[in-house]
């Protein structure tokens, strides 16, 4: 080659070098780089009453602030019988990635965990070709917690699930069953009922209310680091003093006609979404 080749085209590799990405960067990409994560929620297999909730459980947001990518390999924790997130995150991960849906066990003796998984199993057998990948396992402390095999797992997801881990006083034993089945540096995401900071904690959250403080103590307990917390899912109209606690508002509206109006006007809960990785 030429010197005066050399000297046009040197600056030129230069340039390209800059400009490519470097690894560390295509790290950071945003999980819907591609778009799926928008087809997932867009897509036509959603129940109606479920897309109608979008307004207030911000799934895309939600989903990207966790770090959620369609390679990944995901357990989402009790996903109850309508499948909620199952819906967006199985297209998403159907691909490229794996859902685990760490359910109720069909041994239970209570009713209605029996029955949220038959509901469950039935909105998945009624679509295979969204559903079929999905893998079913169970979780039901204080018998039964592998969610996953150990170590195998990039990001657990579970949503409005902490209050009832510890009105069963299983909190301690299902946060470490998370930690357990995650990779190193695995991610897991809470969308939690935000109490109020400045009140004691119920123990047994019978309210539904649970404080950030107190999640990040039983996360912490089990070895997580907690990396951010985010506003997403927040309901500053939400005063957290209702005679049927959290349960009062929508979706439940506990109270049926008192006060219909007042409730739905509040509208869901205020929320705490929380970010946290084991080392």
């Amino acid at each position: 080659m030429s010197s005066a080749l050399k000297k046009i085209l040197l600056p030129f590799s230069l340039g390209l070098l800059l400009c490519a990405p470097s690894p560390a960067s295509a790290e950071k990409e945003p999980s819907d780089a591609t778009g799926q994560l928008a087809k997932s929620i867009a897509g036509a297999h959603r129940a109606a009453n479920n897309r109608q909730r979008d307004a207030y459980r911000h799934p895309r947001k939600t989903l990207e602030f966790f770090g959620i990518r369609d390679s990944m390999t995901v357990v989402e924790i009790w996903p109850g019988g309508k499948g909620w997130y199952t819906e967006i995150l199985a297209p998403l991960l159907g691909k490229n990635g794996k859902l685990y849906a760490a359910h109720f066990s069909p041994d239970s003796q209570v009713a209605f965990f029996t029955s949220s998984l038959k509901q469950f199993r039935k909105k998945l057998a009624g679509n295979l070709t969204i559903y079929e990948k999905v893998t079913l396992t169970t979780l039901q402390p204080p018998a039964q917690l592998e969610i996953a095999p150990k170590g195998t797992v990039d990001m657990v997801l579970t949503f409005r699930n902490v209050h009832n881990w510890m009105e069963a006083g299983q909190a301690d034993r299902v946060f470490k069953a998370m930690f357990d089945a995650l990779k190193p540096r695995g991610i897991l995401g809470i969308v939690e009922h935000r109490g109020i900071a400045e009140l004691a904690q119920d123990p047994q959250a019978r309210s539904g209310y649970v404080t950030e403080k107190h999640v990040k103590k039983l996360a912490r307990r089990a070895g997580f680091e907690w990396i951010e917390s985010s506003e997403i899912n927040a309901n500053p109209r939400d005063t957290k003093d209702h005679p049927a606690g959290v349960w009062t508002l929508p979706p439940t509206l506990k109270l049926k006609t008192l006060g219909i109006e007042k409730y739905k006007g509040i509208g869901e809960s205020d929320r705490m979404t929380l970010k946290f990785r084991k080392p």
